[in-house]
């Protein structure tokens, strides 16, 4: 049997867990850089709480995109933070 279109972009696109859904949106333009610093922290942050609301109610699904929005964002977010302090203590010397 056939699956309906609403039940596989449920599963394919978090709709019920919009932590989930915006984790990995900001994580995605996380990759800009320097607003990635403001976007990949962002991203973590919901990441988590997307995380969280995942594992208490598991039909909200969203578990990849806020899994993606923690280690995305928090690469690129402290990456990119780490890369402008190195920049500034640089131009200051």
């Amino acid at each position: 049997p056939r699956q309906s279109t609403g039940s596989m972009l449920e599963k394919i696109i978090p709709y019920h867990n919009g932590m989930a859904l915006a984790a990995y949106y900001l994580a995605v333009f996380s990759l800009i850089p320097f607003v990635g610093i403001i976007l990949g922290i962002a991203g973590l942050i919901f990441g988590v709480l997307g995380l969280k609301v995942a594992l208490r109610n598991p039909a909200a699904g969203g578990k990849v995109h806020a899994w993606i929005g923690i280690v995305v964002g928090g690469l690129f977010g402290f990456g990119y933070l780490a890369l402008t302090i190195v920049i500034v203590c640089a131009a200051a010397k």
